[in-house]
């Protein structure tokens, strides 16, 4: 069943995110400049380009984690300096480094990041991703894969805490899923984007689901 989702409905006439001007260079070579966009709920954004374009560095930037950039973010409006704390409070980050502790189990990492969840909500989590029968082993035996879908798995819990994180930017997702558990994985993606929440992603997945696209490596001028 295709997944039914209307890109360019923004559920606010505001912009959450905005960029104006961002410049970035690497050893000497400029990555992305003059690069402009306006970032509303409802959206799933795409950032795409050949490897090298400088994706991973506008990742770092819109996380907060590189200020080696010019030009100007925004949430809400707010220069992204004044409003950095409740940008972060927002903000659902999952990539590479997953983030899960290793001397706990898949479904105690689960309880301690999403408190509010039940037992069985966090076993069917987890078998959502393809994890079922590890709930109750150290997450340190599991292969790097596996504790990538460990995060993951947080993402198919209904709970305030996912609830209140207006903003998922999410590095490579598909990474490690199955054909069944990418399907699930789209339709929480589109569920969080049409309850009014922005999604920004990086992946070589081709999604079943339109996208606003950034496209970075590009001598012209890039906006959204």
């Amino acid at each position: 069943m295709a997944l039914e989702y209307l890109p360019d409905t923004d559920l606010s006439s505001k912009p959450l995110l905005c960029a104006r001007g961002l410049y970035c260079e690497r050893d000497d070579r400029v990555l992305f400049k003059d690069l402009n966009f306006d970032l509303s709920s409802g959206q799933i954004v795409r950032l795409a380009g050949p490897n090298g374009a400088g994706k991973s560095s506008l990742m770092r930037i819109l996380l907060g984690l590189s200020a080696s950039y010019e030009g100007a973010l925004y949430w809400h409006e707010q220069d992204m300096a004044r409003a950095l704390y409740d940008f972060r409070s927002d903000l659902l980050y999952i990539g590479h480094d997953v983030g899960v502790k290793s001397n706990l189990t898949p479904e105690e990492n689960l309880a301690w990041s999403c408190p509010n969840v039940t037992k069985q909500d966090i076993y069917g989590a987890l078998k959502r991703v393809g994890l079922s029968g590890f709930e109750d082993l150290l997450t340190h035996g599991l292969s790097a894969g596996q504790q990538r879908r460990v995060a993951l798995a947080r993402l198919f819990l209904s709970s305030k805490e996912l609830e209140n994180k207006s903003l998922w930017i999410l590095d490579e997702p598909f990474t490690a899923i199955d054909k069944h558990g990418v399907a699930d994985l789209e339709q929480v993606i589109v569920n969080h984007a049409q309850q009014g929440g922005l999604v920004i992603l990086t992946t070589h997945h081709d999604l079943s689901v339109p996208v606003k696209t950034i496209m970075l490596g590009q001598t012209q001028k890039a906006s959204l």
